[in-house]
């Protein structure tokens, strides 16, 4: 079976890029990284991934007048590459319905969090704050709405007594490290379905 043609979107060091990466090396792997995109030129990111013999392109979202006219660019770069599965990896840009509806159950999100619980931003502090017992991360389907979308795996650590954001991003981040490749494979197999 051919392996699926992935893109990964960064806005930063990518991290989980680097994850999704090394799990394609193995060519038994259903999928193969084609494609890295930045919306930000300077992203720690871009480097890695050309480390790795991987394409990069940047996309810089301040140099367009609309978030139409950025997706659009966006889009036609990833069709130009013959792209069929995206993968956002600390992509800090929150896409519309419009390339949404050109990418249906082809773009998968990787949140800091146990899903439902605590979506957007700063799931760390605020899970702490609500004193839970567990913490996480969640692979999912994107959807329109931020953070909302079927859930692909989930991956979870205690709460220890004494954590601060940093400890329980750093225990969090090792799960996600190991649960998006699986996600991805799930996804590149047929196996998970929006």
């Amino acid at each position: 079976m051919a392996r699926k043609r992935v893109a990964i979107l960064i806005s930063g060091r990518g991290s989980n890029m680097i994850a999704l990466i090394e799990a394609a090396a193995d060519p038994a792997f259903p999928a193969e990284i084609v494609l890295v995109v930045s919306n930000r030129p300077d992203a720690p990111g871009l480097g890695r991934a050309t480390e790795h013999g991987i394409a990069t392109a940047v996309i810089d979202h301040k140099r367009f007048e609309s978030r139409e006219a950025f997706e659009r660019t966006l889009d036609g770069a990833l069709q130009a590459a013959q792209i069929e599965l995206v993968c956002l990896a600390g992509f800090m840009r929150v896409l519309t319905p419009w390339f949404l509806s050109r990418w249906p159950r082809r773009v998968i999100n990787i949140h800091p969090a146990l899903l439902p619980a605590f979506p957007g931003l700063d799931t760390h502090a605020r899970a702490l704050a609500a004193g839970a017992k567990e913490h996480g991360a969640t692979v999912h389907f994107v959807v329109p709405e931020v953070d909302a979308g079927p859930i692909i795996a989930q991956g979870s650590v205690p709460v220890e007594a004494g954590d601060t954001e940093a400890t329980l991003a750093a225990r969090v981040l090792t799960i996600e490290h190991r649960i998006y490749p699986q996600a991805l494979r799930a996804v590149a197999e047929g196996r998970a379905k929006a």
